[in-house]
């Protein structure tokens, strides 16, 4: 329509047609969503590299396609078949993982209420304590005095020494606690502390005013610690190589450094089924918890 037929229509209705407003584009957003886009498809282009290779044949594999030619679903079984303890060795990852979780998310949560919420003396000490262990590589200063504790174990208690679970669940949990600890007193940091006084003063025991009040405020802030746990325990490696010598009693992470060692060097494609039967448990899992993560994030989980 002309601006003379535009005139000629509001003289007759006597209302001026409203003007088109051109959408403006905010660049700003624009850049920031293509910064995400190019961090995610850093991160997802090697996953599904390895999730294409784990499917080519082996011809496939080694003519640098990345989309296969010919999809071969054999090398998943391959895996078992050429690989006894596989089985084994991704049962004990799930039973340390799991163990390790629900221990220190637990020895977590008395630890951050009790550091916030009661009149603990030196909380500030032990909080600080606490803190400038992350300024230390742990693991490898202390890989050398967990041995000798085990080995020791190993004497006396043989059931907690070297070459067992509940010897690689321990120095796991250990090692785990400063970090859940952190995590949940940020999180009971921003739980109102008159809820508390409130629940006293109605009779409500500590044990009682944790379980009814405090827990489910912090439910996200749980899923913080026990994601980060579950991860850290998971994709665990020198310490199940240095404690565990015994095929059988090692973790997954382990056992997958075989394939190029005591098995012979397979194919890239049977190593591949390897990587994505150890990354997968861990999507699965991230991928179901995923909005509880993101909520417990920004409600404070790494205010320190």
């Amino acid at each position: 329509m002309t601006s003379a037929e535009s005139n000629l229509v509001a003289g007759v209705t006597g209302k001026p047609k409203p003007a088109v407003r051109r959408r403006r584009i905010h660049w700003r957003t624009v850049g920031m969503h293509a910064i995400i886009i190019f961090f995610c498809l850093i991160v997802l282009l090697p996953i599904l590299w390895v999730l294409l290779l784990s499917f080519k044949s082996l011809r496939d594999a080694y003519t640098g396609k990345l989309w296969p030619d010919q999809f071969d679903f054999t090398h998943y079984t391959y895996v078992f078949q050429h690989m006894p303890s596989v089985l084994r060795n991704f049962s004990n990852s799930i039973i340390v993982t799991l163990t390790t979780v629900v221990v220190t998310t637990v020895i977590a949560i008395l630890a951050g209420y009790a550091l916030v919420h009661t009149r603990l003396p030196g909380a500030a000490i032990v909080g600080a304590a606490l803190l400038a262990t992350l300024f230390f590589p742990t693991r490898l200063v202390s890989i050398i005095g967990i041995f000798q504790i085990q080995f020791g174990l190993s004497k006396i208690i043989p059931q907690i020494g070297i070459n067992t679970l509940p010897g690689l669940m321990l120095p796991y949990i250990t090692l785990s606690l400063a970090l859940s600890i952190l995590i949940m007193r940020g999180i009971f940091q921003q739980i109102s502390p008159e809820l508390v006084d409130a629940a006293k003063i109605d009779g409500a025991s500590s044990w009682r005013t944790l379980r009814e009040i405090i827990l489910p405020l912090a439910a996200n802030g749980i899923v913080v610690v026990g994601m980060i746990n579950f991860v850290t325990a998971w994709g665990e490696y020198l310490l199940a190589r240095t404690y565990t010598n015994d095929k059988l009693m090692q973790t997954f992470p382990v056992a997958l450094t075989s394939t190029f060692s005591s098995y012979g060097e397979w194919a890239y494609p049977r190593v591949a089924a390897m990587y994505i039967m150890a990354i997968a448990p861990g999507i699965i899992a991230f991928a179901f918890l995923q909005r509880w993560y993101m909520k417990g994030l920004q409600e404070g989980a790494l205010k320190f």
